[in-house]
């Protein structure tokens, strides 16, 4: 070894000394990171302490649960293990892992998806289990294909190694297609009945333009899946799960491996769970683990991470978990609809930190209105983004009360019904936080737990009353129960009156940053004003009715689909001129208000656009920022609307043409908008308003929703040649809540 070397443990020694002992900090990163530093192939002579050799997990979720359990698994077969159990999976946690250990057999290692890259040709592992890829943080990823595009080149500069993955994934059967790797598929022969969600990251076929169908369909975009134009297809398995069972009790399968059939069973509820143990197993028994010790492994994993973590606190039964995508937040839903309690009290909270992801629009991916189903008594939120949390439910049709802590929601629980359940379900950077206080909280005798929670007159007053207006004060709790005012009964709508009818326009292509949240909010603030509304999802190989259609909405959407979006839209393109030239309104955001421009970006290419509107999108020339990401506040030019507020993450620069008005200006510093010289954002040509800003935009801007709503329901009435109905004031105190939140946040960025 060399003198970097050298040099580099005894960095990390010290650092890790001063860590521990000083500051009392886990010591998980920072050792390997300045080492790194000191010697940039520490990796590569860190391998030499593993006898065997080593294991790398990726994927977007289950990652730390699998790389714990095989970690287990091979302990239990008398294997010392090196491994980042904590989940500090950047080449840096690898490093500190390897430093700190004593020599091991074989090293187990959580890996992110991007810094694999940085690992595995340092490594040169034996395996590396790939379990599925999600949607998530598109801020910093950026879209699966960059993903998949950085998990093939690193395999390819590690070719012994072999890739281990989930071929009930499309999109990780993809990578084994073009990874030079000797590959083995696992996956499931039947249905779990746990199908869910409408938005998946996969519908689209890898190989061509065509769509996928399925056999079968599990959660997500897994499955058993083929596409019917070019072939591509689920591969036959090498490893299968059969008969499975999942419960709120616990899940059991058939592991079919080598031509033997071994039992897995596992004390853990949610179908996800399957699918990880599935992949814990078929590399556990590669790395000659047997079944006995697998299942002792299995029996007694408790790895008190906030992970499936349950805790009894007084009379109360609580479940903590993480969720930090819409799979995952999806299939904890799913969790909680299942257990049998009869009373349930459900708290989300979500941060937007580094580690988390900045863009929070994944929250209207999440099927929240399940929770309508599922016996919830009361609902809470927490965490950085409660407000914006607090918005999702309310259109879901779910009151729920901002807190500030897991002893808040405690304490509320025991005020709204003290008999139920308690589900904390909390994302990356909020579950340690929640997991401390709730820790805290376990360890105090029952007597010293009620005074902590005990909650005088005031605040179960307080609770009753947040809860009983949050309710009520829209109507939309009684709409989730099927009750909406009747059209009759509201000033200026006949009882005969026609549904206005919002387009969706290919939702199944479009909708890259939960943009479907926009029609789900245009549809409930018409129906809570008794207004008749219907919308209309074309989907792909679908033709646009526009005809009886009073606004149409367009999102944004991965390069490949939203090619095949706008083949499908210029077929179309007099149509949707003459629906403009009518005053029909259009909404659309990102990739679709590229779209209605003469000449947009799909990908590093400058296609022909609709041209309803006169702007034109170029790639950047001369800019050292590749993406305009971040934060936007913008002040619209129709003062009608007000002040917006949203996300926005694009490579296209947009310019309008003279005398066309942009939708915004925006303000100070905070955003970029349109292409970040000249301080717009988006357009707004008669009824035609586009935006980069996303999360999505009309939720926490309810005056622009109105602005929109107002001229759909005007060229509703001439259509219809009755009276345009007044739109009556609702009550957007949730709404403004997380506007104000946000606009308080950026004050100092805009200043």
């Amino acid at each position: 070894m060399n003198l970097r070397f050298s040099c580099a443990r005894a960095l990390s020694a010290v650092s890790t000394w001063v860590l521990k002992t000083a500051f009392h900090r886990p010591a998980a990163n920072f050792p390997g990171k300045i080492a790194l530093y000191a010697d940039p192939l520490l990796l590569q002579h860190l391998r030499a302490r593993l006898s065997e050799s080593s294991v790398l997990v990726v994927g977007t979720n289950g990652k730390t649960t699998c790389t714990n359990l095989v970690a287990d698994a091979l302990e239990a077969q008398g294997f010392a293990v090196a491994c980042n159990r904590t989940g500090a999976n950047l080449d840096s946690g690898v490093a500190t892992t390897l430093l700190q250990a004593k020599r091991a057999d074989w090293g187990v290692f959580e890996t992110d998806e991007l810094w694999m890259a940085r690992i595995l040709p340092h490594l040169r592992s034996r395996y590396v289990l790939l379990l599925n890829l999600f949607r998530d943080q598109l801020d910093r990823v950026g879209e699966i294909d960059h993903i998949q595009n950085s998990i093939v080149g690193a395999l390819g500069k590690s070719p012994d190694t072999v890739l281990v993955y989930n071929a009930d994934d499309p999109l990780c059967q993809a990578i084994a297609e073009r990874c030079p790797n000797r590959t083995l598929a696992f996956g499931l022969t039947e249905s779990m009945g746990a199908e869910q969600n409408t938005v998946t990251d996969a519908r689209m076929c890898q190989r061509c333009s065509g769509m996928l169908s399925y056999e079968f369909h599990q959660y997500g975009q897994l499955g058993s899946y083929a596409c019917p134009a070019c072939g591509f297809a689920r591969p036959q398995l090498d490893f299968w799960a059969s008969e499975v069972e999942a419960t709120s009790e616990g899940l059991s399968f058939s592991l079919h491996a080598k031509g033997r059939v071994h039992p897995v069973r596992a004390p853990f509820p949610g179908a996800y769970m399957v699918y990880n143990l599935l992949a814990v197993a078929t590399l556990s028994g590669l790395l000659g683990v047997t079944s006995a010790s697998l299942d002792t492994a299995i029996q007694n994993f408790d790895p008190q991470n906030g992970r499936l973590q349950r805790y009894r606190l007084g009379g109360t039964d609580l479940l903590m978990n993480l969720a930090k995508n819409p799979t995952g937040f999806n299939q904890n839903l799913r969790l909680i609809a299942q257990e049998e309690a009869a009373r349930k009290v459900a708290a989300f909270f979500v941060n937007d930190r580094e580690g988390d992801g900045r863009d929070i629009s994944w929250l209207w991916d999440i099927d929240f209105q399940e929770l309508a189903d599922a016996g919830l008594a009361c609902a809470f939120v927490g965490g950085m983004r409660a407000n914006d949390l607090q918005v999702r439910l309310k259109y879901a049709g779910i009151s729920a009360k901002v807190v500030s802590s897991a002893t808040e929601v405690l304490s509320g629980a025991r005020a709204c019904c003290p008999d139920a359940s308690v589900y904390l379900i909390a994302n990356y950077t909020a579950l340690p936080e929640v997991k401390a206080e709730v820790d805290a909280l376990a360890v105090l005798s029952e007597d010293e737990l009620d005074k902590v929670l005990a909650c005088d007159r005031s605040c179960d007053a307080r609770h009753a009353e947040d809860g009983d207006g949050a309710a009520s004060a829209d109507g939309m709790a009684g709409e989730a129960a099927g009750g909406c005012a009747s059209a009759a009964q509201v000033q200026g709508v006949a009882a005969d009156e026609p549904p206005v009818v919002i387009v969706h326009a290919y939702p199944d292509l479009l909708n890259l940053y939960g943009d479907g949240g926009n029609v789900t909010v245009l549809e409930r603030r018409l129906r809570q004003r008794g207004i008749p509304v219907r919308v209309v999802r074309v989907e792909h190989g679908e033709q646009l009715s526009l005809d009886n259609a009073d606004l149409v909405f367009l999102g944004g959407g991965p390069d490949r689909e939203q090619r095949l979006a706008a083949e499908a839209l210029m077929g179309q393109r007099d149509r949707l001129q003459r629906f403009v030239d009518e005053d029909g309104v259009v909404l659309a955001i990102c990739g679709g208000y590229q779209m209605l421009g003469r000449v947009w970006l799909m990908g590093d290419e400058q296609v022909p656009g609709l041209g309803l509107v006169d702007i034109e999108t170029r790639r950047a020339t001369g800019d050292s920022r590749n993406r305009l990401i971040g934060d936007v506040v913008a002040d619209c030019t129709d003062p009608a609307a007000g002040v917006l507020v949203g996300y926005e993450n694009h490579a296209g620069r947009t310019y309008l043409g003279a005398g066309l008005s942009a939708l915004g200006q925006v303000r100070g510093r905070v955003g970029f908008g349109n292409n970040g010289d000249d301080r717009t954002d988006g357009v707004m040509s008669g009824g035609v308003f586009g935006t980069y800003l996303h999360g999505p935009v009309l939720p926490k801007n309810p005056r622009f929703a109105d602005l929109l709503l107002t001229r759909a329901l005007e060229r509703h009435a001439r259509r219809c040649g009755r009276p345009a109905p007044i739109l009556k004031p609702l009550d957007d105190r949730e709404e403004l809540a997380a506007q104000r939140f946000m606009l308080e946040r950026l004050k100092t960025a805009g200043s």
